[in-house]
């Protein structure tokens, strides 16, 4: 899977990639994000009966929304070892930090998304009861662990393009290169600054307003496709500027 990705991918990359096939590192990480949608699927229930199933059904879009967010960081991570094919132990540290927070975040993922999808009306039997799955006071805790992982997972992407600009030498980056990895590196500084403030958000909804709007405050994550699109816009008008030839 991470040839055919790499092979689309390249068509179309600034930098050269030092690395074509994937070393043990990346083949636990596989294995590692494979481990996280396992988990995502074997949460569903096997249905009993018709309405079990259509119940079921109801959780494709949720779980779509988990594998395409889990399919994009492993991506991103995919693209990075492509890129630089670097494995020392500062590098694997934060690949394995990474790997650890995905795995933890698996479930908070599907529960948030479950929540969304449903109207945050999903419920849940309880000695034949009927329960439902968060009050309204919890929504607030469940953003900032959904925002608390987001921010963890860009700072560890940041990291990882940060400390490969230390080896312009050793893995003889062009000058165009090197300025794609600094200005890649900064759009997960911005990706991080609206993380906070959608959790700024999640703490302040409740001091002004009614705590039922907190869970609106996850729309601040929209800016996210906004910013990828206006910074690499932006960084793509300067590169022809310094870089006429490219």
């Amino acid at each position: 899977m991470r040839a055919k990705a790499a092979a689309h991918i390249h068509k179309n990359d600034g930098i050269k990639w030092r690395s074509h096939e994937p070393s043990r590192i990346e083949t636990f990480s596989d294995a590692a994000f494979a481990f996280a949608l396992t988990l995502i699927v074997i949460s569903m229930e096997v249905p009993k009966s018709f309405n079990d199933l259509m119940i079921t059904m109801k959780g494709t879009l949720s779980f779509a929304v988990c594998f395409a967010l889990l399919f994009n960081i492993w991506n991103t991570q995919n693209i990075f070892f492509r890129r630089y094919g670097l494995s020392d132990g500062y590098t694997l540290t934060l690949n394995a930090i990474l790997l650890f927070v995905v795995l933890v975040y698996t479930y908070p993922l599907k529960f948030l998304f479950e929540l969304v999808f449903s109207g945050g009306k999903q419920t849940y039997m309880l000695n034949g009861r009927e329960m439902p799955m968060i009050d309204e006071g919890q929504t607030q805790p469940l953003m900032l662990i959904y925002g608390a992982g987001f921010v963890v997972i860009n700072i560890l992407f940041y990291l990882m393009y940060r400390h490969a600009q230390k080896f312009v030498k050793e893995l003889e980056l062009t000058l165009s290169e090197l300025y794609d990895t600094q200005t890649t590196a900064k759009i997960y500084l911005i990706c991080i600054g609206i993380c906070l403030l959608a959790m700024s958000a999640a703490i302040a909804v409740p001091l002004f307003t009614d705590a039922t709007y907190v869970g609106l405050t996850g729309f601040t994550y929209c800016l996210i496709p906004v910013a990828y699109s206006l910074w690499f816009r932006y960084r793509g008008k300067k590169a022809r500027k310094k870089f006429p030839v490219m």
